[in-house]
């Protein structure tokens, strides 16, 4: 079974190996994430397919748990529908499933890309079940997949990025003529160094906040200027930082990063919190938000991974070199970024069209 984008798709022999809704052990169960629970009947199947997604698919906690909420979601759907366990499985029609992501639009509201996600999940567990004999038919087969309208990213001006840049440069100048109470006191941040590295990371690199957290001390590579990054699936890259970003990664970790750092705490990753433990997403989304709000912006992390795309495209860089940097198993994925970039379409626009 191959991995795309934190979506399973297919199926393979793998499948054959957990086929069985037989519980995980308890230190496997311990281990998932805190997820949607699914009816009492379904317990137990429902743990051996997200035990599937976890060890034979490697999937990652963030992309566990969405399968596990969506599919979650579906068994109390067809319960409601009369299936009353694995057994019933058998019983569930293409219809019950229409119905089931209309109820997802109609009454939950959710957009096309929310239900694409939900239908991806649907798909992926019933064939599942299917090499365990639950079901003979996929009942998926005749679902069509609901139209996406292409929205272009949010993205960052380079100016915008610079003025958002020296907000966190200016709060580590601020931080020289003071101590940390007096930072504290005047809303300045206790760790100026560390969030500058954050920020210049996340636009520099292109990463994902998910990414940027799981940084270890060691992917980093200050002499060449390089960062591994484990992208989704387990994937890993190389992607430059940029001499601005390396130098606040390098006086981060020689001036701030000792005293945050604690063994067995710390568990070896590049950006700590204030308790020396690995910085968490939500904290990155604060600490991108308490800077934009300083620079006058609206910023989000992914922002600077659009900007990151965008800007590298408008400086003449080649779509296969963006897609490896970002990490995109599929091109298509990138092409996006493409059309953000108005002023080069308009350029090439009036250069090689007979009527422009």
């Amino acid at each position: 079974m191959a991995k795309r984008h934190g979506q399973v798709v297919g199926s393979g022999a793998k499948a054959d190996s957990v086929v069985e809704a037989k519980a995980l052990p308890r230190e496997d169960a311990e281990a998932l994430p805190s997820l949607s629970r699914p009816p009492g009947a379904f317990a137990n199947l429902h743990t051996a397919f997200l035990g599937f997604l976890r060890i034979e698919c490697g999937l990652l906690p963030n992309s566990l748990e969405a399968y596990g909420r969506d599919t979650a979601q579906l068994l109390w759907s067809v319960t409601e529908r009369g299936v009353a366990g694995p057994g019933g499985l058998k019983d569930v029609t293409p219809r019950m499933l229409s119905e089931h992501l209309t109820e997802l639009k109609t009454k939950r509201g959710l957009d096309a890309v929310s239900i694409v996600r939900h239908l991806a999940a649907i798909r992926v567990f019933f064939r599942w079940a299917m090499t365990g004999g639950y079901v003979t038919e996929d009942p998926c087969r005749l679902l069509e997949r609901p139209t996406r309208w292409k929205k272009l990213p949010d993205v960052l001006s380079p100016a915008q990025v610079k003025k958002l840049l020296d907000a966190a440069g200016s709060s580590v100048l601020r931080a020289e003529h003071g101590s940390a109470t007096t930072r504290r006191q005047s809303g300045g941040s206790p760790f100026p160094l560390r969030d500058c590295a954050l920020l210049e990371l996340l636009y520099a690199s292109g990463l994902r906040a998910s990414e940027v957290c799981s940084i270890e001390l060691n992917d980093v590579q200050m002499t060449i200027g390089v960062v591994r990054v484990t992208g989704k699936g387990n994937k890993q890259r190389l992607v430059p930082m940029g001499e601005p970003a390396r130098a606040a990664v390098q006086a981060y970790v020689r001036e701030e990063r000792p005293a945050l750092d604690k063994p067995g705490v710390s568990k070896g990753r590049l950006l700590l919190s204030a308790t020396g433990r690995p910085l968490e997403r939500v904290r990155v989304w604060q600490l991108v938000s308490q800077y934009a709000k300083l620079a006058g912006l609206k910023v989000y992390p992914h922002m600077l991974r659009h900007s990151f795309a965008t800007h590298l495209l408008m400086g003449g860089a080649d779509l296969r070199v963006v897609q490896e940097m970002l990490g995109h198993a599929d091109i298509a994925t990138t092409q996006i970024y493409t059309h953000v970039d108005r002023s080069r379409l308009r350029q090439v626009h009036k250069k090689h069209h007979p009527r422009a």
